[in-house]
């Protein structure tokens, strides 16, 4: 009967019931339920402890950076970048908008960020220079989700916790992922140029300007070079890294950029902890989740019955990936992972797939899941920063959508892909 926790709680989601709750309600039931109401206590302990950890303090620091990126005017110098490399070209604001999302992951790490950040700012701006604004939009949205795939990423380091696998390995995982989607996205803008006659935004700049860009652009570039440096090379661990991002951030805003005042700080500071309080219980919840995952035996039914459907890994990686798609659909990318990760992750890994590479599907694929219809969350951030309906937004998306779903499968059926570097740095086997 415990089994039935799962039930539960998918019909506490949807009547609207907050997933944190619901993650603890749901099991707590039936814990009662069963006649086990020593576990109850556990339960709720597990919350604590899951927010216990020194890891996990570099998921506020993270946010806490990317807000202050965000607010100093990073993101203009990044997007100048970008117009100075490759905006002349036909298609050139798309390709911009793709390009400095990219860059932008590696200060962020978050899709809504992206969205939100350079939406209001390349939206308006495509829209001006010959683009329809559902196409504007429909690009901002697909491209905001390499914020969670290049490194640093929120989403990772909740499965890195969750899931106890390297969080270092994870970074370095990502980081061909998400330049595969980038430039998948931005082959997709190419392929749609000529069909749609995407405008061209002006003459080709000359070298003296994209050599100021360049130098304008070096400090904020400075960060995910600072960053993943130091976490790759042993320098100092993701938690250290996050409070050194933190730290680079504000010198770079308040005294050599001067786009950040002092007063602008409790409201960074509010909003910040606001977001990692969400997250951060979220996680705590997870951990709790996980304890009645293995009370109830729900891993290893389901590994069984997964193995009675075919002994081939490669047919049951498809698989997951179709059911990983649909969730993401519903469901955002941190909670699925929270739920599915410790539900899914032993049976593939009990079949032989990496720790670290399964990681990187699940992350990868309920990423994207941020800009697929009907629930994707950045379709409704977009929509809020455009003016531009769900829906329409939704069909504008697809041919980039398309291009995400290869990547996903490239990285399935071939490892090395997100593999090769982490095993290159030594940080796997």
């Amino acid at each position: 009967m415990l089994q039935l926790f799962l039930v539960l709680f998918l019909i506490l989601l949807l009547i609207g019931m907050p997933v944190f709750f619901a993650m603890l309600v749901a099991p707590g039931v039936l814990i009662y339920a069963e006649g086990m109401e020593r576990d109850i206590p556990l339960l709720f302990r597990n919350i604590y402890n899951g927010l216990d950890s020194f890891p996990l303090m570099a998921i506020p620091f993270f946010m806490l950076a990317g807000e202050l990126m965000n607010r100093g005017g990073i993101t203009l110098r990044l997007v100048e970048f970008s117009r100075a490399l490759i905006g002349h070209v036909r298609g050139g604001l798309a390709h911009v908008n793709i390009m400095a999302s990219m860059l932008f992951a590696g200060l962020s790490g978050s899709a809504v960020a992206d969205t939100s950040a350079l939406g209001s700012m390349l939206i308006p701006a495509m829209e001006k220079n010959g683009y329809s604004r559902k196409f504007a939009t429909a690009v901002t949205a697909a491209s905001s989700v390499i914020g969670p795939i290049i490194p640093p990423s929120g989403i990772m380091i909740i499965y890195a916790y969750t899931m106890e696998v390297s969080v270092a390995a994870l970074f370095a995982a990502g980081i061909i992922p998400g330049l595969m989607v980038g430039l998948g996205l931005m082959l997709v803008v190419r392929l749609l140029a000529n069909r749609y006659d995407l405008p061209q935004s002006g003459v080709k700049s000359t070298g003296r300007e994209r050599a100021k860009a360049t130098i304008s652009a070096i400090p904020p570039l400075m960060a995910p070079v600072i960053i993943l440096g130091g976490i790759l090379g042993g320098i100092f661990t993701p938690t250290e890294a996050s409070a050194v991002a933190v730290a680079y951030a504000l010198v770079l805003g308040l005294f050599f950029m001067r786009t950040l005042t002092f007063r602008e700080l409790p409201d960074i500071l509010t909003k910040s902890a606001i977001s990692s309080a969400v997250v951060l219980l979220l996680v705590g919840s997870a951990i709790a989740f996980k304890t009645v995952v293995s009370l109830s035996h729900v891993a290893e039914n389901l590994a069984d019955f997964v193995l009675s459907l075919t002994a081939n890994v490669l047919i049951l990686l498809f698989l997951i990936n179709l059911l990983l798609f649909v969730v993401g659909m519903f469901l955002d990318a941190g909670p699925a992972i929270i739920i599915l990760g410790p539900i899914l992750g032993p049976v593939f890994i009990s079949l032989g797939v990496d720790p670290v590479h399964f990681a990187i599907i699940m992350s990868v694929n309920l990423t994207v899941g941020l800009a697929t219809p009907p629930m994707g969350l950045v379709l409704f951030v977009a929509s809020s920063v455009s003016g531009e309906k769900v829906e329409t937004i939704s069909k504008a998306i697809l041919p980039f959508l398309a291009m995400e779903v290869v990547v996903i499968f490239l990285i399935t059926f071939f490892p090395a892909l997100s593999m090769t570097v982490p095993r290159w740095l030594g940080l796997v086997t």
